[in-house]
């Protein structure tokens, strides 16, 4: 580990458990009883909840938050290295053979666990069992669309299918094989945002067999301001940063680089349309014309192509249409 940390183990919490679930907590004093609630009235039993506060600033509110389950839960404190570091000292800290994970802020649906071991039961080839998500916030509760509903899985979950975006995991509730996630090298701390689907990526290439519950088995808060997943421009750097740095951390034939390749230049296209959206919103023509430009070269787009035109010869316009949402 790269820093000490102070562990503590609930008397109830099993010895030998099955499963361990890890749940990293920053600036989430005020959802984690609402998780940890979900956690525990789990019908599968077999199971330590390992909560890992990773250096937050609301130290003191999470501790008076969760001091009612301190004895049925292992509670780790460190100083911070942002969600993979946490899921890593959780991981390093855990007794069980299967882990499954579970942001602070989100939770799970009560028969959770006990669906995705039923699947591993079915299937011992399986090294990770994945679920749709109810996606939520605290205005409209659970009645929005599911995860899969805005980003379907679309056949086997193979690597060349993540790579593409055709197979989505959710987090949320995922179960999956301590042994192979150590044979990956764990999550990878020097990515700011989406080091699970990193995860999910070499989990794939090395072979993990994936299967996909299509049940709702979890509820994930969507698009809380200050959350990873927040930043539409943060998500897009986050996939290209990850995908660029495969060739380092994998060996890959030429067909899988030249497929990476290919979409690295797909999400630096969308990030430049956005970017380009952003200048010209500020008023900046000429930086948002050099960034549509780059997008419009890869999307060949009649769209993109009009704004262009239009940014030569009417810019304020196209800005006053791209600002009251009349031009997309």
């Amino acid at each position: 580990m790269q820093e000490a940390v102070s562990v503590s183990r609930g008397l109830n919490v099993p010895k030998e458990p099955k499963v361990s679930i890890i749940i990293p907590a920053y600036n989430t004093a005020q959802f984690i009883a609402e998780a940890l609630n979900s956690v525990l009235a789990q019908t599968y039993s077999n199971f330590e909840a390992i909560v890992i506060n990773d250096g937050s600033p609301d130290t003191e509110q999470l501790e008076r938050a969760i001091t009612a389950y301190r004895d049925r839960i292992v509670y780790i404190k460190q100083t911070n290295r942002r969600a993979a570091g946490a899921r890593n000292t959780g991981i390093c800290q855990s007794r069980g053979e299967y882990l499954s994970f579970l942001d602070s802020d989100d939770c799970l649906m009560p028969e959770a666990l006990a669906l995705q071991m039923q699947k591993f039961e079915d299937d011992p080839s399986l090294d990770l069992v994945y679920a749709d998500a109810a996606k939520f916030d605290d205005s409209e509760g659970f009645g929005g669309k599911t995860f899969m509903q805005e980003c379907p899985s679309i056949g086997a979950a193979t690597f060349e299918r993540l790579v593409d975006e055709e197979v989505q995991v959710c987090i949320v509730g995922v179960v999956v094989r301590k042994a192979m996630v150590l044979k990956v090298g764990l999550f990878d701390e020097s990515l700011r945002r989406c080091d699970d689907y990193d995860m999910w990526l070499r989990v794939a290439h090395a072979g993990g067999k994936i299967a996909y519950h299509r049940a709702i088995l979890g509820k994930g808060r969507a698009g809380r301001p200050g959350s990873l997943g927040a930043s539409d421009l943060g998500m897009l750097e986050a996939a290209i940063e990850i995908l660029s740095n495969l060739d380092r951390k994998l060996h890959l034939s030429s067909g899988q680089s030249a497929m990476i390749r290919r979409r690295v230049a797909f999400h630096q296209a969308h990030h430049d349309r956005v970017m380009g959206k952003q200048h010209l919103a500020r008023g900046d023509y000429q930086s948002a014309v050099v960034s549509l430009t780059r997008a419009n070269s890869f999307f060949h787009s009649s769209k993109l192509s009009a704004v262009l035109l239009g940014l030569r010869t009417a810019p304020r316009l196209v800005r006053m249409l791209v600002n009251t949402g009349n031009l997309n």
